[in-house]
């Protein structure tokens, strides 16, 4: 085990000075992003390689130390050689350093990130599947966390195989650490449950790491299975009916999913060009499930960008695809997309009239028939959703009520959830004038933004701070402001 061979790094510790590990992991970040870099450095990171656990950082992470201290090398900052560290010498590979994937030995705990057996057992998000990721695995940068998330443990041969990333089938203990590229997948090829099994649990797995990360830096990484799965629906060689319309599912939640990361990272021209994909594939593929899903994102999607009347005519759409599917959770939630679109356009009479209809759904419960990708819609978001028709209604002192609620009833673990209602909340407390109830929110989301990345979230607490401005003498929201530009908390 690492920790039985463990020598404490004094040198990185020392270049720490008299930072806190979090401020320090901050800096990190802020570094990474000067060069183009996307990681996820904590506090928990920063101890780990101060304990000696970490003796050679991964590439992503080796260039950001090395722009932080130009002129010292990774022995300088008290790292050990990778090959020295692996027990092998250093050979030729396929790949270089600037490798978005760079390859990382899952075998040697020594190396970052470390070996965390719950990835790659097949986690789904909703409840009655198996292998749920431990709240306590570590945040690590996302070219990592995906590669893991998609690519490790039992299941490395079957995504290999699925996102034609090699040839024969070998077993996972002798498999070389794979890569999310995606190469063309040889044809005649024949598809079966392994390969569709594998597109399922990435988009559950993709979930999982939005649900606890945000979708920055998740976006691109993603669009790589959702290729090599439309690659799969190309080859067209599956064996029977229903692997063809499970893989196509498959496929069209993946798009849905890596629309959303898009969505929720500020590219919405990149949303609404996935979303459209998977409407597309509902359409061929007949599934009113699915094609519920599409227009239901496309109108929270439209709503965003100011387009409400296409918002409203989404949401219904989506409302006579799912009127048949039997779950009224999902109809719920396409009566609230509606609604978001009425207040946008400041129907006030539409708007209450589809919140009525959302409340009245929402209470018959769930069903065994509400779809697997709404496990996220509980009395949290019907609150959150709610306080978004009430702000663009102008009603900020409604909104706040609603947004105060969906904080209080969310799960801790649905860390990006929270940290977007908190947000929110704080925006609608300064808005309503509560200058330092929304300080107070506000605070509470930068305690999350260590391990929550979302330009959603960001933008929002940005507006807080906006709104605030001519508040700033008071000592709480002085506070609140002053840590905020601290952040460096992009707009």
């Amino acid at each position: 085990m690492a920790s039985s061979r463990a020598v404490p790094n004094l040198a990185f510790r020392r270049l720490r000075a008299q930072h806190s590990p979090g401020e320090f992991a901050a800096a990190v970040r802020r570094a990474a992003r000067e060069i183009g870099e996307q990681v996820a450095c904590d506090a928990r990171y920063i101890g780990r390689v101060e304990a000696g656990e970490i003796r050679c950082p991964n590439y992503a992470y080796e260039r950001v130390f090395l722009h932080m201290f130009p002129g010292l090398t990774l022995q300088d900052l008290g790292f050990r050689a990778r090959a020295e560290v692996r027990g092998r010498a250093a050979r030729p590979a396929p790949f270089s350093p600037t490798d978005p994937f760079p390859p990382t030995d899952p075998t040697d705990p020594a190396t970052d990130p470390p070996t965390d057996p719950t990835y790659g057992s097949g986690r789904p998000r909703p409840p009655g599947t198996a292998g749920e990721l431990s709240e306590t695995s570590e945040t690590h940068e996302e070219s990592d966390v995906l590669r893991r998330a998609f690519m490790t443990s039992g299941s490395a041969t079957v995504m290999a195989a699925s996102l034609g990333l090699g040839g024969a089938p070998v077993s996972a203990a002798a498999a070389p650490p794979p890569v999310l590229s995606v190469p063309a997948i040889p044809s005649p090829r024949r598809v079966g449950e392994a390969e569709v099994k594998s597109v399922e649990d990435a988009v559950r797995r993709i979930r999982l790491l939005d649900d606890r990360h945000g979708a920055d830096g998740l976006f691109r990484r993603a669009a790589q299975p959702l290729r090599a799965a439309y690659a799969l629906l190309d080859a067209g060689a599956t064996t029977r009916q229903s692997t063809a319309d499970r893989l196509h599912a498959g496929a069209g939640e993946l798009s849905i999913s890596v629309g959303w990361l898009a969505h929720d990272s500020g590219r919405l021209d990149d949303a609404r060009s996935y979303y459209a994909e998977a409407l597309a594939t509902a359409r061929i593929a007949g599934d009113l499930a699915l094609e519920a899903h599409a227009f239901s994102n496309t109108s929270f999607l439209a709503r965003d960008s100011g387009r409400c009347r296409e918002a409203v005519r989404a949401a219904q759409a989506g409302r006579r695809a799912a009127r048949t599917l039997g779950s009224a959770r999902l109809l719920s939630l396409l009566a609230l997309r509606e609604a978001a679109g009425w207040a946008g356009l400041g129907d006030r009479a539409g708007c209450e009239q589809s919140l009525a209809q959302a409340h009245q759904l929402f209470a018959k419960g769930p069903h065994d028939a509400d779809p697997e990708w709404m496990s996220f819609f509980g009395e949290p978001e019907l609150e959150a959703q709610e306080a978004l028709c009430h702000e663009a209604l102008g009603d900020w002192t409604r909104a706040a009520r609603h947004a105060h609620r969906a904080t209080v009833l969310q799960e801790p673990h649905f860390a990006r959830n929270l940290a977007l209602y908190r947000a929110e909340l704080a925006t609608y407390l300064a808005r309503a004038g509560a200058p330092d109830e929304a300080a107070a929110a506000g605070h509470q989301v930068l305690d999350l933004l260590d391990e929550v990345q979302s330009s959603r979230i960001q933008t929002k607490l940005a507006s807080t701070a906006r709104a605030l401005l001519p508040q700033r003498r008071l000592p709480d929201v002085g506070g609140f402001l002053e840590r905020h530009a601290a952040t460096n908390v992009r707009a």
